[in-house]
């Protein structure tokens, strides 16, 4: 029997909208991969993680089937909706501008590295737990971790900064 569920749906859910970048798309995955979570019960060890085995799930129900179909940008506006303040209201001006470009660089990530620092980032999985989800050595997830977090560091720097904040600059202290 399967322990409870439901307090993993949020986390399915985040990584669904990571993969198909797309709201609708990803309450379709979720709902797949529970369906078949459900139906393959029977394959679920007891005393392992229901979170990683419910993500490997749903990471193989996405590769064996779904497709993008919608446009980055409506990807994009959908992921910066879902980033607005816990409370439902929005984020301050500048902040929401920042995650917008935070989000549009993510975007441009190739898909490995983008949904291996998302699960890292955002979902707070460790290596092992990843590397169970896309069934690829921890030294690959490592890698790919790295090599993302890089480029996304890269990729911010290069930008102007967001209206109404200062670009960072080393200040020499003056002895005096």
């Amino acid at each position: 029997m399967l322990p409870d569920i439901p307090p993993h749906i949020p986390a399915l859910r985040r990584y669904a909208l990571v993969l198909t970048r797309d709201a609708d798309r990803a309450e379709d995955l979720v709902q797949e991969a529970l369906s078949r979570a459900i139906a393959g019960a029977r394959s679920w060890r007891p005393g392992g993680s229901l979170l990683t085995w419910l993500l490997a799930i749903q990471h193989n129900t996405f590769i064996s089937g779904w497709r993008r179909e919608r446009t980055e940008r409506d990807a994009l506006s959908q992921i910066a909706q879902a980033g607005m303040g816990d409370a439902g209201s929005p984020a301050a001006q500048a902040t929401a501008v920042e995650l917008g470009q935070v989000m549009e660089v993510l975007m441009t990530l190739p898909d490995g590295q983008r949904e291996i620092l998302v699960l890292a980032a955002v979902e707070g999985l460790s290596y092992r737990e990843i590397a169970d989800i896309h069934d690829v050595p921890v030294g690959t997830v490592m890698s790919r971790l790295s090599r993302a977090r890089e480029a996304l560091r890269a990729a911010l720097n290069a930008r102007p900064p967001a209206r109404g904040r200062a670009a960072l600059r080393v200040v020499e202290k003056k002895e005096g």
